[in-house]
């Protein structure tokens, strides 16, 4: 059985957006509290995976895909925090300190602050206390917030490996990057990088890395050029018929930027629950069958 709590964290910034509204699945007892509806974790210690979501996609869009990681052996957060975007707007998003982002600071800090403070938060549970284990995690991530873990992963020793859909390391001209600049990945763990052949979205924002001279797909260019090699280790998987949102369920047409995706033909979601799982036991549980079902996976890029 999976339950969920929720919980806060500050996340810096200025009142009121400096909090942080986390939901955390779990693997629990079959029996709980028939008045309160707490369950208790059932066992543990779990690893723990934290997924960032998307520029204004909220995070119950992930909730399939946070169920589903949990059933594998794994605790599960995911969070929605309302905060700064660009140019004094304001929005759902992970958080990204821009002057970490730019020239000159890139590669000295994480990007994205709210990482740590999510993470920390976890310790204060008392539900969970014994249920997780906060030196074996895993950083995940859709469109921006994919990127963000990307950027941010080797700042935190404990994080043993990085998983991200539709995102990529390819930065914006308005942080004072040269067109089609994709920056190294700051990763030391094994990288799990899937994108969908109709990614609308990516294809509707090639202005904003003034991509025009530069038409390979960024999904593809991070994998080539900004991640290391690791004997194989790093995959690429790449969805056919799949576009931006298709890791997303439902999709809310009144928020985000689904207006620039493209129709989907395929449902990606058994083949992304297969790989991300599979990818997720492999190196947050040594789990050795894990590893030969995920070497036997056809159609991956390996590095």
């Amino acid at each position: 059985m999976i339950r969920s709590l929720w919980w806060a964290a500050k996340t810096g910034g200025e009142s009121p957006f400096d909090t942080a509204h986390l939901k955390v699945y779990y693997p629990a007892e079959p029996d709980g509290d028939r008045l309160t509806g707490v369950f208790r974790p059932a066992g543990g210690p779990y690893p723990v995976v934290l997924f960032l979501s998307g520029i204004n996609v909220g995070q119950d869009a992930y909730r399939w895909l946070a169920t589903e990681i949990a059933t594998a052996g794994f605790v599960c957060v995911t969070f929605d925090r309302v905060g700064e975007l660009f140019g004094g707007e304001y929005g759902l998003t992970p958080g990204v300190d821009l002057d970490a982002a730019r020239p000159g600071s890139y590669g000295s800090r994480p990007t994205c602050p709210a990482i740590p403070a999510v993470l920390s938060a976890l310790a204060e549970i008392d539900l969970l206390k014994g249920a997780v284990d906060l030196e074996r995690v895993a950083l995940g991530g859709h469109s921006a917030g994919g990127s963000l873990v990307l950027q941010s992963a080797r700042y935190f020793p404990e994080v043993k490996a990085v998983f991200a859909y539709g995102a990529h390391t390819m930065v914006a001209t308005m942080l004072g990057w040269p067109a089609g600049t994709v920056v190294p990945a700051q990763v030391d763990c094994p990288v799990l990088l899937s994108v969908g052949t109709r990614d609308g979205v990516i294809m509707g924002s090639s202005d904003r890395y003034g991509q025009e001279e530069h038409p390979a797909d960024p999904v593809t260019r991070t994998f080539d050029e900004a991640l290391p090699d690791r004997d194989g280790s790093n995959l690429l998987a790449v969805i056919e018929g799949a576009n931006h949102f298709g890791i997303a369920d439902p999709v809310d047409p009144t928020a985000a930027r689904a207006f620039l995706d493209l129709p989907a033909s395929t449902e990606p979601q058994p083949a992304l629950t297969q790989l991300i799982t599979t990818f997720l036991r492999t190196h947050l549980c040594g789990d050795g069958h894990a590893r030969s079902e995920l070497d036997g996976l056809p159609g991956l890029r390996r590095r």
